[in-house]
C-alpha cells in the first residue's frame, strides 16, 4: 500500500506542476495534496507539522495571489474593468485553441481589445494589455516555483 500511495503521490504532484500552466487544473493545491499523501504513506515520518503548515500557508498565498495578481497588473498599468474582463476570457480562448502559449497571447489580446471596446487609445491599450500580461506572468511563476519546490521535497523524502 505504501508503495501504491507514493506513486499516486507522485502523479499527483507532476499533475499540480502542469496544474500552475493550466488554469482549471490547482496547481498548488495538488502538489501539497502530494505532500500529505507522501506522509500519509509514510506514516507522517517525512515532514514535520511545522513544514506542513508553512507550504499550507504558501499554497493558500500563491493560490489566492494567481487570481490577484492579473488585476493588480492591470490596475497599475491603467485597465478598465471590461479590460481585466476580456484578459480573462481572452485567456480561456487561448488555453482552447492554442495551449499552453495561447493563455499568455490570449490574455494580452483580451486586455488590449477591452481597451479599445472601452474607447481607450491604442497607446493605452497597449499599455493595459501588457500590465495584464505582467501580472499573469507572476501568478503563473509564483505558482509554477512554489509546485516546482514542494515536488523537490516529495522527490527526496519519496525513498
Amino acid at each position: 500500500m505504501t508503495i501504491f500511495l507514493v506513486i499516486i503521490g507522485l502523479i499527483v504532484s507532476l499533475v499540480g506542476l502542469a496544474g500552475c500552466i493550466v488554469p482549471f487544473i490547482p496547481g498548488p493545491p495538488l502538489s501539497f495534496l502530494a505532500l500529505i499523501i507522501l506522509s500519509l504513506a509514510k506514516e507522517w515520518q517525512p515532514f514535520s507539522v511545522e513544514f506542513l503548515i508553512i507550504w499550507a500557508v504558501i499554497t493558500i498565498f500563491v493560490s489566492v495571489f494567481d487570481n490577484i495578481a492579473p488585476v493588480l497588473g492591470a490596475k497599475k498599468y491603467g485597465a478598465s474593468k471590461t479590460g481585466v474582463w476580456l484578459s480573462v476570457a481572452g485567456m480561456l480562448i487561448g488555453l482552447m485553441f492554442f495551449p499552453p502559449w495561447g493563455i499568455i497571447i490570449g490574455t494580452f489580446l483580451g486586455a488590449f481589445a477591452g481597451e479599445l471596446i472601452s474607447g481607450k487609445k491604442k497607446d493605452h491599450a497597449l499599455k493595459a494589455g501588457w500590465g495584464v500580461f505582467v501580472g499573469t506572468l507572476v501568478g503563473v511563476g509564483l505558482k509554477l516555483a512554489a509546485s516546482a519546490v514542494m515536488l523537490f521535497y516529495y522527490i527526496i523524502k519519496m525513498f
